[in-house]
């Protein structure tokens, strides 16, 4: 007999057909981390559950899961309640929230609850929505920094991993995938010391206006070392929402998206 489970705050990352009338969705949740689930009738004009299957739109959903002699990844979508929410992303937003998506359904295993990354998830959203140059990297920047901290391929950034001696302030640092953080050479682009002491402190805090605003300082250093530590957890796989804005540039020639669409 399946068993029901309470209501978790969530948001749906990706969802796929599965019949003529019925949805299979990945859904991030704050209670029970990712889940597979089946949405039966979802598609239909009247269904209750079709107007909150909306991406980037806080919702409650309520789940049952199948009894302990039954077996199986997938559970069964009993409910779902739009929770109040942002605006609806679009432009160049919109690929920078799938690319959201994308990390988090390449990186985090189902089943696994992750509240503290659901909670800068949620405060990384407005942030897109609001389609400002220099918020819009940053918040990006901000969220890869939890993701990886919380999936544990994150080092401690205000120490060197190998010699585990505190950086100061007027150090020169690099962030490298495997090493951790060491010392940059002459022909590196740098991040300053005070900048990575800066970050650990706002990730320790869970100060993600902070932590989004230390971002900002060091974009450019910081989307290239987080660039790197990402492929090197994805591997070989291009990230598909890289390669449709690739693509989408490659259409517009000349006439370039803002640069709000930052994709790491």
């Amino acid at each position: 007999m399946a068993r029901a489970a309470s209501a978790s705050a969530a948001y749906v990352l990706h969802r796929y057909d599965w019949s003529e009338t019925s949805l299979i969705l990945d859904l991030f949740t704050r209670d029970q981390g990712r889940l597979t689930v089946v949405a039966k009738g979802a598609k239909r004009p009247y269904s209750q559950l079709r107007p909150a299957l909306l991406p980037f739109q806080r919702i409650h959903a309520s789940v049952s899961r199948p009894g302990k002699d039954q077996a199986t990844d997938i559970v069964t979508l009993r409910s779902a309640e739009w929770a109040g929410g942002g605006p609806m992303l679009g432009g160049a937003a919109l690929f920078s929230g799938f690319y959201l998506n994308e990390l988090l359904m390449k990186l985090l295993a189902r089943n696994d609850p992750h509240a503290l990354l659901f909670d800068a998830y949620a405060a990384t959203l407005p942030a897109l929505a609001a389609e400002d140059d220099t918020l819009t990297p940053a918040a990006l920047r901000a969220f890869e920094l939890v993701l990886l901290r919380e999936i544990g391929l994150l080092p401690q950034l205000d120490q060197f991993t190998a010699t585990l001696r505190p950086v100061a302030a007027r150090d020169a640092c690099l962030l490298r995938p495997e090493i951790g953080v060491v010392e940059a050479g002459p022909a590196d682009a740098p991040i300053a010391g005070e900048q990575l002491r800066q970050l650990q402190q706002a990730l320790d805090d869970g100060d993600m206006p902070r932590l989004q605003a230390t971002c900002a300082e060091s974009a450019a250093a910081l989307k290239a070392a987080l660039r790197a530590l990402l492929q090197h957890q994805i591997g070989n796989a291009r990230l598909r929402t890289r390669e449709v804005m690739i693509d989408a540039q490659q259409l517009l020639d000349r006439v370039a998206l803002p640069p709000s669409a930052d994709l790491s």
